[in-house]
């Protein structure tokens, strides 16, 4: 599928992440003149964030005025909330490396159609990299056609994953995970911005990934390039509900099915107090099927972050087929 011949919201979300990628890369030449602000320790955001976030607002609903907004800055703030269509927009990932002038991050954009992700953009600014996908028409990048790695064994794969950062954060329960997957695997990765992080697992320079604590507008765009492109993602118990349950998982289907079963027991959707104690919670090894999980994940988020965890849950998937 070449960009000529987009979906037409796709083309619309494309013009915007480069609308905002122009934004960041102008902003990227002095970077000492931007006002920064705090939303948290270790949680910055900058004059940048917004301006890219606005641009890409105005762009979407000048295009579909009818349609729903969550972005990561102003929330719900613009569009209609009633929609059944909504933009789920994060205008910089991975702001902290931007601010440091280390050139990984990402504009991120998902359109989601009465909960079910319909098209997907992520566009690198600092290499002029653009990952996008429909539902049903593939993952690419710049015109070229995107699949998973073929590995099969978690000992030889390369895995991505995303430190804690936040107060309030579980850093033990992350050592262990970290120090679980690190001696099973090829090598980790941080780069530090998981939109990128995903899109490198549907590109296949990673075999996996993992990380807990993102939000629906990190991981929205960067999930439908992965199952457009073969692989598997959901949470730590193989289940397709993992936007707003604050832990992902994901890579081809094998490496998939190994960290499921490594990582089953951090997960925060089983029993309470489990999390802390992998003795405590048998592993599930079950996995979603290719393509399922972004689709199931989104069945009414637009309310899912309003809703007791509990209710969230979904129907557990089936182990992938060998």
């Amino acid at each position: 599928m070449t960009q000529a011949a987009l979906h037409p919201m796709l083309n619309i979300a494309v013009k915007a992440a480069r609308a905002a990628g122009a934004i960041i890369n102008r902003a990227a030449l002095d970077l000492e003149v931007l006002q920064v602000g705090r939303k948290g320790p270790n949680d910055y955001v900058s004059e940048v964030d917004r301006a890219a976030e606005q641009a890409i607002i105005d762009m979407l609903l000048t295009a579909y005025p009818e349609h729903g907004i969550l972005a990561e800055e102003s929330g719900r703030a613009h569009g209609r909330a009633e929609s059944e269509f909504t933009w789920i927009i994060d205008p910089l990932d991975g702001t902290t490396n931007f601010l440091h002038g280390l050139p990984v991050y990402a504009v991120s954009i998902a359109l989601a159609q009465r909960g079910v992700l319909q098209q997907g953009v992520v566009y690198d600014p600092t290499r002029n990299d653009l990952f996008y996908a429909s539902r049903g028409r593939g993952a690419f990048l710049n015109d070229r056609r995107l699949r998973v790695s073929k590995r099969t064994r978690l000992a030889d794969a390369l895995i991505g994953t995303g430190f804690p950062f936040r107060r309030g954060d579980n850093f033990q329960r992350y050592l262990k995970m970290f120090e679980a997957v690190m001696q099973s695997c090829s090598g980790v990765r941080r780069p530090g911005a998981a939109a990128l992080d995903l899109c490198y697992v549907a590109a296949g320079w990673y075999d996996g990934f993992f990380e807990t604590g993102l939000s629906p507008w990190d991981i929205a765009a960067g999930s439908l390039m992965i199952t457009e492109a073969g692989g598997l993602i959901g949470n730590f118990t193989g289940e397709a509900d993992f936007l707003f349950q604050r832990e992902v998982v994901a890579g081809t289907p094998k490496v998939y099915g190994q960290l499921v079963q490594m990582l089953a027991p951090y997960t925060r959707v089983i029993a309470p107090g489990a999390a802390g104690a992998p003795h405590a919670a048998q592993p599930d090894t079950t996995a979603a099927p290719a393509g399922a999980a972004a689709q199931d994940a989104t069945t009414a988020f637009v309310a899912a972050a309003a809703t007791p965890t509990a209710a969230r849950r979904t129907v557990r998937a089936r182990k992938p087929r060998a």
